[in-house]
């Protein structure tokens, strides 16, 4: 019987540096400073000076991150907020917390995010449907870096505040410039799959706005003013505790390594599989960092049927398009619908992807996939 293969393997990686972690947590453990400890701070410092942000707000999930930049911003009853139909359901949610309208666009065909041309058709009639545009959310999803140029002179033709929602995509670059600095402001989610993930909750928001930032410290912690009985805005409770924070610092000196092999894994099986199956298109202006390596697929249940009968586990993401959601329906898409999200629902299929994938086991999987497509 051969070995269970992990779809993501956190233990291979928990054993590189699993003596740092626990040094990490002890010294936690040691100043008892378990909410906005030293660690926090550097935690921040260390992924600004990775990105090149100025400002880095930690914060409790990823989720939180896009509320908090919504808030800050004032969003409100009446907005709309543009969003891919193509994600996980974060993305649309927090405009929904703020009574806003998400408006669902479709996605390019070749790289899965945001269409910028959809995107603007949809800020037109959402103007013609009496919505005030204010924010548009574009995703880097599996890993690749929206297209921000195309999509920001949109916004600025049309006076919209740009949130790129990196949860995805940290450690990706566009244009020889890092994720974290493509819009207005980026956000990230530090969940334990993701390529940069904590053990736990995490997530943060990098921006060049320092008052923007002020605006964020403030929300994530109550609304506090000066004094923490001072609340000067309506906030939350949605603090990065220093736990995690200080394992996000071990994590964060391998990380620039990790994405390198991220990169050979997604090369092999583009190498191995291109003959068989649509792999993933990069632009040739875009690093990866590889969230996920998604094929497209006819015959998609079969294909993951027969993978697990030989024990290859696989994942879909997303089976199902935001604007189909049963809580999201009522919500407007762009003109036309989002034909291209429905027929990439039906047809995507993620292959275990990490940076600890060795060469004898991905070819377990790219045979598995192989004979699963009849080659």
């Amino acid at each position: 019987m051969s070995d269970p293969i992990a779809f993501i393997d956190l233990q291979a990686q928990q054993a590189r540096i699993r003596d740092k972690v626990d040094a990490a947590i002890a010294r936690v453990l040691d100043h008892g400073q378990y909410i906005n400890g030293p660690e926090v701070a550097e935690c921040e410092a260390a992924l600004g000076e990775f990105c090149g942000a100025k400002h880095v707000i930690g914060c409790a999930n990823g989720t939180d991150a896009l509320g908090l930049v919504l808030m800050a911003r004032g969003v409100k009853p009446g907005d709309a907020v543009f969003v891919p139909a193509f994600t996980f359901i974060a993305t649309g949610e927090v405009v929904a917390w703020m009574g806003a309208t998400p408006v669902f666009v479709d996605i390019d065909p070749k790289t899965f995010n945001m269409d910028p041309q959809h995107l603007k058709a949809s800020i037109a009639e959402a103007r013609d449907k009496g919505l005030n545009p204010v924010c548009v959310v574009p995703v880097d999803l599996f890993g690749q870096p929206a297209d921000y140029p195309a999509i920001r002179a949109i916004c600025e033709e049309e006076g919209l505040f740009l949130m790129a929602d990196a949860a995805q995509g940290f450690g990706g670059r566009l244009n020889d410039q890092s994720v974290g600095t493509l819009g207005d402001a980026s956000t990230t989610s530090f969940f334990p799959a993701k390529p940069l993930g904590c053990y736990g909750d995490g997530g943060a928001i990098f921006t060049d706005d320092a008052e923007l930032a002020d605006v964020l410290r403030s929300l994530r912690n109550h609304g506090a003013g000066k004094d923490r009985y001072d609340n000067v805005r309506i906030g939350m409770n949605g603090r990065l505790d220093t736990v995690q924070a200080a394992i996000l610092i071990e994590k964060l000196k391998i990380f620039p390594d990790e994405i390198e092999a991220r990169q050979r894994v997604a090369e092999r099986y583009n190498a191995l599989l291109s003959d068989v199956a649509e792999v993933p298109f990069v632009s040739n202006a875009a690093q990866s960092a590889w969230a996920q390596y998604t094929l497209k697929v006819e015959n998609r249940d079969a294909v993951r049927a027969a993978c697990a009968e030989d024990g290859v586990p696989t994942q879909v993401y997303y089976p199902v398009p935001l604007n189909n959601q049963t809580a999201y329906k009522h919500y407007p898409t762009g003109p036309g619908g989002c034909p291209v999200s429905d027929e990439l629902a039906e047809k995507v299929l993620s292959l275990p992807m990490h940076p600890y994938l060795d060469e004898g086991t991905q070819d377990r999987i790219v045979a598995s996939v192989r004979k699963a497509l009849g080659a």
